[in-house]
């Protein structure tokens, strides 16, 4: 037990820096918090959480060896995912800047977006911006083969990965959470347009960044 114990807390130790290290997923939480709102921006972190025990599934099963190391394979994942990150910037540079509605405080207009947004399609805005990104494929498969014993039975490692995609929703929620502030949300709404064409920008550039990336 106490072994499972040592690896748990070193899987924990090095995967609570990557999630706090800023990147697609913060970007597509921090743009949903803005623009819709605190629980769009959580329907979203679910839907971030949910594609990391997919991840954490396959490298289980071995299936992340198989795609870490076909060039083919990898390539389709990057570019799908870059394809997306593109879609994603260009839409955010289209939209109009935003202004504070009248209703009430914070909340905010986009007439290129929908009003209610649903819950199914933050949730699947969250699963499919991490799940096209083949980064999580090389980390995973990095990270449990350095810190697991091979020995370990695949149901302790999928708790293990069960504990991860919690503290990984814990930590946008609290993104969410923050991000919603009517005193943080109303100062990015000020930015009117700005905050769009610098969504945009970030989006974009995680897309090439994404799509230069080479499998190791």
């Amino acid at each position: 037990m106490s072994h499972y114990m040592y690896e748990f807390l070193g899987l924990m130790a090095v995967f609570s820096i990557m999630i706090v290290s800023p990147g697609a997923d913060f970007a597509i939480v921090v743009r949903q918090s803005i623009v819709h709102g605190r629980r769009s921006a959580i329907m979203t972190s679910f839907g971030i959480g949910a594609s990391l025990l997919f991840h954490i599934s396959y490298t289980i099963l071995g299936l992340g060896l198989l795609v870490s190391k076909s060039l083919f394979l990898f390539g389709m994942l990057k570019w799908a995912g870059a394809a997306y990150l593109f879609y994603l910037g260009i839409k955010a540079l289209r939209a109009p800047g935003m202004e504070a509605s009248g209703e009430a405080p914070g909340d905010i207009v986009d007439d290129t977006v929908e009003k209610n947004i649903s819950d199914w399609r933050c949730f699947l805005m969250g699963f499919v911006t991490n799940a096209l990104n083949p980064k999580p494929v090389l980390f995973f498969l990095s990270l449990f083969s350095a810190l697991v014993s091979h020995e370990t039975p695949a149901l302790v490692q999928a708790t293990y990965g069960l504990f991860m995609a919690t503290a990984l929703i814990a930590w946008f929620v609290a993104v969410s959470t923050f991000f919603t502030m009517q005193s943080v949300r109303d100062r990015f709404v000020a930015w009117g347009r700005w905050f769009n064409r610098v969504t945009g920008v970030v989006f974009i550039g995680l897309g090439i960044k994404l799509a230069t990336q080479q499998a190791s």
